[in-house]
């Protein structure tokens, strides 16, 4: 294998895009101490954010397991970085930006994993005429929603690179593409208005976008052994889609687990990609990763263990949104939050404070008592549209624990 194929076209100084890669809505602080590069920065600003944090309690696949060693949407976005990390070091291109862009592709993820997707996507399209998907839904967390203390306290918004914002709006592993080049134009991403739109602006990005797919496949595959999803028929007829790459006819049942299909994924994409033909994997690998999703669509994720589930997290998220939705009241939105905290206290007390972070209502002496100097995201006074949208920005950033606890509240009395 030649490595470092992409050396010249990573996001480096010396590509002529670098400054549209380096570009902030607003100047950051600066310190002379600091050691970091731009995508560094942007790094570790993602590690401290609350919706980081948030990860370690967000279904990948199985709800609530009681084995303590199944996937969390938190391991997902680790394996997801280790993978980027290897293609990205072995091509020559910026880890920094792939390690950045692969820990944040996952902030805008719903509770209850993609069927919570589903379900927010349902109530935004009926009440907004809007589409949400996680993607988009994490470009506007990290531009609109988290909010970090600067070197004076001020809590303001993350303000990220444009190359890793692009990344995680770009991020779309569902789609079976290959051979993934970067696109020329730093577009304005809020033209995004749907997932998949634009080609990643970075090689980075690109790596990243399959990256995420070799990370899951596998993993997901492991999960569904442990669990017994996956009967003695399931996989013979996984081993028969391994028998026809020969890079993976090799790999015996006992052996299929997300270390060597990583493995082979990696190897097989580095050795064929390269500026020419973009991020690929060979013919036979490429055909053979498309039938393990789809094997994996089949037999896992819409496993008949898991329509209990996908029933329950439809009625918490439906409940909790509905019974949200009630607290608007135009100018008269806040006391109609506190009349309805008496029944809900720890719903909507939770959500009270997380709109006083945004909202208009806030004023500026209590803007500046609570340190706030990010932009306003809600516009209550005059638009019940702003509130909506308050309502499903809140229900995405929630974990599934919390969603449980909050629905919990509903029915107790």
């Amino acid at each position: 294998m030649e490595g470092y194929l992409f050396t010249e076209q990573s996001a480096r100084p010396s590509n002529p895009k670098y400054m549209q890669m380096i570009a902030r809505a607003e100047n950051i602080y600066k310190r002379q101490s600091d050691i970091r590069s731009e995508f560094g920065r942007d790094y570790t600003r993602i590690l401290h954010s609350m919706a980081y944090r948030r990860l370690k309690h967000k279904t990948q696949v199985f709800f609530s397991p009681q084995n303590d060693h199944i996937c969390t949407r938190i391991e997902h976005v680790s394996h997801v970085d280790s993978v980027s990390y290897t293609i990205a070091d072995a091509l020559g291109l910026n880890t920094e930006l792939t390690r950045a862009i692969a820990t944040a592709h996952d902030l805008g993820h719903a509770p209850f994993g993609h069927l919570g997707e589903t379900v927010l996507a349902e109530l935004s399209e009926r009440d907004l005429k809007d589409s949400f998907w996680h993607e988009r839904n994490g470009l506007r967390f990290v531009e609109g929603v988290e909010l970090l203390e600067n070197d004076k306290g001020l809590r303001k918004n993350l303000n990220l690179t444009y190359a890793v914002r692009d990344g995680i709006v770009s991020h779309c592993g569902e789609v079976d593409q290959n051979g993934i080049k970067p696109r020329d134009e730093a577009i304005d991403l809020e033209t995004y208005r749907v997932k998949n739109q634009f080609a990643p602006f970075t090689w980075e990005g690109c790596v990243v976008k399959l990256a995420d797919k070799i990370a899951y496949l596998g993993r997901d595959i492991e999960d569904a052994k442990t669990l017994g999803i996956l009967d003695n028929a399931r996989i013979d007829e996984l081993q028969a889609i391994l028998f026809q790459s020969p890079a993976l006819r090799d790999i015996k049942i006992k052996e299929i687990n997300n270390t060597v299909l990583i493995h082979e994924f990696i190897l097989d994409l580095c050795e064929n990609s390269s500026p020419q033909k973009g991020i690929a994997l060979s013919k036979d690998n490429f055909r053979a990763m498309k039938m393990i999703k789809d094997f994996n669509y089949k037999n896992i994720y819409r496993h008949p263990r898991l329509e209990p589930y996908f029933r329950y997290a439809k009625l918490v998220l439906t409940e909790l949104y509905d019974t949200l939705i009630k607290g608007y009241d135009g100018a008269q939105t806040p006391k109609a939050l506190a009349a309805l905290a008496r029944y809900y206290p720890e719903l909507f007390g939770q959500f009270a404070g997380y709109l006083e972070q945004y909202w208009d209502f806030t004023t500026a002496e209590r803007r500046a008592e609570l340190k706030l100097g990010n932009r306003i995201l809600y516009q209550v006074k005059e638009s019940q549209r702003d509130y909506t949208m308050a309502v499903l920005d809140y229900l995405s950033g929630m974990t599934d624990s919390f969603a449980v606890r909050s629905y919990n509240e509903l029915i107790s009395f």
